[in-house]
């Protein structure tokens, strides 16, 4: 099989950088923060040996995409505007869309507003949330967690920078994704306490951390942090998405130690109807059983596996 490809492609105004191999039906992965492209080493590999050509672009503000200094040009209709242009630029019509913590809220707003591209969904870790047209979700956030939740500590430029510079980039890197408490981040002085692994799980390697800690030494993290304080501007330009369903084909996976699992209310709304009300062509809810939020890398196979039985059906 072919090495994975790299590209840089000119969309929506900016420069996104590409990681791609396979040819056939396109399936395309959205990653999260902090994390890159190659998040998805593992399910690129996977799906282009199953006949698929597998794309997973740097979203803006990662890795080598351009990263603007703005919070206000990281909505989503930011985003989403750069992978239409992105599909147009590789003359792909529709893709099967895979998404992963800010990849799958980006996803959900794909289909949201483009379900004409896309043939099937899934989305790894953070389910949907319909608008709620009373309250801002910045607000909300406060209201339930407090002002030391992680996602609120994020909003203050230079202060969540000035956490994540306090140690070297790849003490960082491994402090994050290898956190596996299950309870809601609230930490009052930052992520540079967070502890660092003595031996880093077997799913990840030093040459992963060498390679996350390359990139993010050179960007910073302030563009992955832009999408957290875009937060509630995205949520005043989708008001007129307020109460729309999500309309496509969807398969949600998540580990049982996501922290984003255990938010208040979470497993009730995923497993109650709640969410199945929201997105009604949704098809299966999948728990892996001793999997954080990172799964796609720390349960890779198991991933891969579930996207490709989900997606070889269409």
């Amino acid at each position: 099989m072919n090495k994975i490809q790299h590209s840089t492609i000119p969309t929506n105004g900016i420069n996104i950088h590409v990681a791609s191999i396979g040819s056939g039906p396109a399936v395309l992965f959205l990653h999260g923060f902090p994390e890159l492209w190659y998040s998805w080493r593992h399910q690129l590999l996977f799906l282009a040996s199953k006949g698929f050509r597998a794309i997973a672009p740097d979203l803006r503000g990662f890795g080598d995409s351009d990263v603007l200094p703005s919070p206000s040009s990281y909505t989503p209709h930011h985003i989403v505007g750069d992978l239409i242009g992105l599909l147009d630029h590789l003359g792909i019509d529709q893709v099967f869309l895979v998404g992963h913590d800010w990849g799958a809220m980006m996803a959900w707003y794909f289909c949201l507003f483009r379900p004409d591209r896309v043939k099937a969904l899934v989305n790894l870790s953070v389910h949907y949330t319909p608008r709620n047209p009373s309250i801002s979700p910045l607000a909300g956030v406060r209201l339930l967690l407090g002002d030391n939740f992680y996602f609120c500590k994020f909003q203050e430029p230079g202060v969540a920078e000035a956490d994540f510079g306090s140690v070297d980039t790849a003490t960082m890197m491994k402090k994050f994704l290898t956190m596996r408490d299950p309870s809601p981040p609230i930490i009052p002085n930052g992520f540079k306490t967070l502890a660092t692994p003595e031996t880093l799980p077997p799913w990840l390697t030093e040459e992963d951390i060498d390679y996350f800690a390359s990139k993010f030494g050179k960007t910073g993290f302030t563009g992955g942090f832009n999408y957290y304080r875009a937060t509630d501007l995205s949520w005043e330009l989708t008001g007129p998405w307020t109460g729309a369903q999500i309309k496509v084909p969807t398969k949600f996976i998540v580990g049982d130690l996501d922290m984003v699992y255990h938010l208040p209310g979470a497993k009730e709304y995923i497993h109650g109807g709640g969410f199945k009300k929201k997105v009604p062509l949704l098809e299966e809810v999948v728990v892996i059983e001793g999997a954080a939020h990172f799964i796609n890398q720390e349960k890779a196979y198991d991933i891969s596996s579930l996207i490709y039985d989900f997606i070889k059906k269409f």
